[in-house]
């Protein structure tokens, strides 16, 4: 099939888990919901299933579109479908939104079920362990007791790790791609300078801002568009924009360089999409996840329960996440005497070349994931 061949029309589920989850800060979520979309058939065996891990900002639309005159196709649409590396005619691959977004899964704009009010900055602060718990509670609802693999990139490869160590009984294959096993005192930082951002915005209210019918509009722009500068490299930057201006130079603080222009339309389009607690919660996550302090900081003694095979992707042109960071990931698995793959690809896309359909990139994905079997005949 053609490379560009889209999964189609989708529709979003909703699944309701009555059951009270545990979190690991100490509170105890009554009741939850977690929207998702699944792309492929389940096979007969249902062994042919792929979770998807979305990063910071992403949802559960990874592929397909809404109709026919639908703009925007989902945010990984390019990898996955029918005939692309992630093949849909061959396996039955889950996106979800993850528990604390602000895309219909259960997080502070929702209602609390012991009111009439939203959460708000009372929902409690979630963990990537938390949500590989709810995944898991997902796939429990599906009746899929093993996953053929568990796919995520960035935010999301943190949690298809967290997968392999809290469920290795549950997972075949993990792919991480452009992740780290923990954030470095710099990305902590740039985390911490958004939040201010949000928080110190006075359309803040103290995270009870829907009360008030405000939205920290201002404090969301700033983040993202900080953000933005992150996720692409310098030479992008200056490929695409460049010292460029818009027009002649006008000497004042309004737009003037294409670069701004950028940078403003990006933060004005999150401010308008984006909730603001769900942002400060999923940057918090970003901070505290690190599966080595539950031993001593020792990755490789983490790591020595996994059984999964895994595939590890990195970037060169990705300082936010640096190719040294995943080799870190690869060392503690080799520790262990875990099979595992390693490339560094040659991009120029930053942070963001994950998402991008980059043709070697996509090759080292489409080889490995071929050679991924499910002990059934694939779905047809």
């Amino acid at each position: 099939m053609q490379e560009d061949n889209s999964i189609g029309i989708v529709a979003p589920q909703i699944a309701h888990f009555d059951t009270p989850l545990a979190l690991k800060c100490g509170k105890v979520l009554p009741q939850f919901d977690l929207v998702f979309e699944t792309y492929g058939t389940l096979n007969a065996s249902r062994s042919n299933a792929v979770l998807i891990c979305h990063a910071l900002s992403g949802n559960h639309h990874v592929a397909g579109k809404y109709s026919e005159n639908d703009k925007y196709p989902g945010w990984w649409d390019n990898l996955i479908g029918p005939g692309k590396p992630l093949d849909t005619n061959q396996f039955f691959v889950i996106g979800l939104n993850n528990l604390g977004g602000c895309h219909g899964s259960t997080g502070p704009k929702s209602m609390r079920p012991d009111s009439n009010k939203p959460w708000g900055a009372d929902f409690p602060i979630v963990t990537v362990e938390d949500w590989v718990n709810s995944q898991a509670r997902l796939l429990d609802y599906l009746g899929i007791t093993k996953l053929a693999a568990v796919v995520g990139g960035s935010l999301g490869g943190m949690q298809a790790l967290e997968w392999t160590i809290t469920y290795p009984d549950r997972v075949d294959h993990a792919l991480v791609i452009a992740s780290a096993p923990n954030l470095t005192a710099q990305n902590m930082a740039f985390n911490e300078v958004a939040r201010q951002a949000i928080i110190t915005d006075p359309e803040f209210y103290g995270g009870n801002y829907y009360e008030h019918q405000a939205v920290p509009r201002r404090g969301l722009r700033i983040a993202r568009m900080l953000g933005h500068i992150t996720y692409l490299s310098d030479d992008v930057m200056g490929e695409k924009f460049g010292r460029k201006l818009r027009d002649q130079i006008k000497y004042s603080f309004d737009v003037e360089f294409e670069m701004e222009s950028y940078l403003r339309y990006q933060g004005d389009k999150f401010a308008g999409e984006f909730d603001a607690n769900t942002y400060i919660r999923m940057t918090r996550a970003l901070d505290y996840y690190d599966p080595a302090l539950r031993y001593g900081g020792d990755l490789t003694q983490a790591l020595s329960g996994t059984k999964a095979k895994f595939l590890v992707l990195s970037f060169t042109s990705d300082w936010r996440f640096s190719p040294a960071r995943s080799r870190e990931i690869v060392k503690a698995l080799l520790d262990n005497e875990r099979n595992v793959s390693y490339a560094e690809i040659t991009a120029a896309h930053g942070h963001d070349a994950f998402l991008m359909p980059d043709q070697h990139y996509h090759a080292i994905l489409r080889n490995y994931i071929s050679n991924i079997t499910t002990g059934d005949d694939y779905a047809k």
